[in-house]
């Protein structure tokens, strides 16, 4: 035998043995690399959802006031900021966008959604990010023509985290009318919008429905709220019921550490929700 050939085939032999060994490993790696995460306390993510009433205090009819929306979102430390009710423009707001303006207060990156134009400027729902926005997309929610309903969107932005990781984060206002006809088909349009992202996605805003309403109900069949037994949002005096939420997928990747509806009765009619994660 060719002593050459007999060298080569054990060179060979061996190269196999240390790939099937390696194979043998690597998903026992991988499930280390992806688990071992929860345990970084450094991996710490807080996300707030606000619907402000384009900063109008209840108290105060004809007022805007939204120096004192900064200071809840600034108390909160949050890093990721699900706003909806956001004036740009508007006459009964003022020039400029409000999203943009709490964003520069607190040095936050800033996408505004547009639902509707109103007042000669703009009305929808925004995002701010502690974090770099890689790309933003906005998405009209569907409606019946006859009910007459407030047009709504999703919008939503990629994020990306400090250890380089993405995740979609997303703010919503769904339908406010009595029914849940509308609610229906933007929910449904929603988890069609967010069934085959390859990231991670939080998603938070004004449902406008309860728990255990088919809205909330087809919500649940997806994704996971930060809690089960919600304290309520609203009304921001004696809140009754809790109609914002915060939800993500997978569970996989987000540890809940709590939820809380933060007590805060005098800048908007909705108390804001706040949770943190760890991923």
């Amino acid at each position: 035998m060719n002593p050459y050939n007999t060298m080569h085939t054990k060179m060979t032999k061996g190269i196999i043995f240390k790939i099937i060994l390696f194979l043998s490993f690597y998903p026992m790696l991988s499930q280390e690399r992806s688990t071992a995460t929860f345990g970084n306390s450094s991996n710490q993510l807080k996300v707030l959802s606000y619907n402000i009433h384009h900063a109008n205090p209840p108290m105060h009819k004809d007022s805007i006031d939204l120096s004192a929306i900064i200071q809840v979102i600034k108390d909160s430390d949050a890093d990721l900021v699900a706003l909806q009710e956001i004036d740009s423009d508007t006459e009964r707001s003022g020039s400029g966008n409000q999203a943009q303006k709490i964003g520069d207060a607190l040095g936050m990156q800033v996408f505004f959604g547009k639902s509707i134009d109103f007042q000669n400027g703009a009305y929808g729902v925004a995002i701010l990010s502690r974090f770099p926005i890689i790309a933003s997309k906005v998405y009209k929610l569907p409606s019946k023509p006859k009910t007459h309903g407030e047009p709504r969107v999703l919008a939503m932005s990629l994020i990306q985290l400090p250890d380089a990781q993405t995740i979609w984060f997303a703010s919503t206002h769904l339908d406010s009318q009595k029914e849940d006809t509308n609610r229906i088909l933007q929910i449904e349009e929603l988890l069609n919008i967010t069934a085959n992202l390859n990231q991670p996605v939080l998603l938070a805003g004004d449902f406008n429905a309860v728990a255990n309403s088919p809205v909330i109900t087809s919500l649940d069949s997806v994704f996971t709220r930060t809690c089960s037994s919600c304290p309520p949002t609203i009304p921001v005096e004696n809140p009754s019921k809790a109609i914002d939420f915060i939800a993500f997928k997978p569970k996989s990747f987000f540890k809940l550490n709590n939820h809380r509806v933060i007590d805060e009765h005098y800048a908007s009619d909705h108390l804001p929700v706040f949770a943190s994660f760890q991923w």
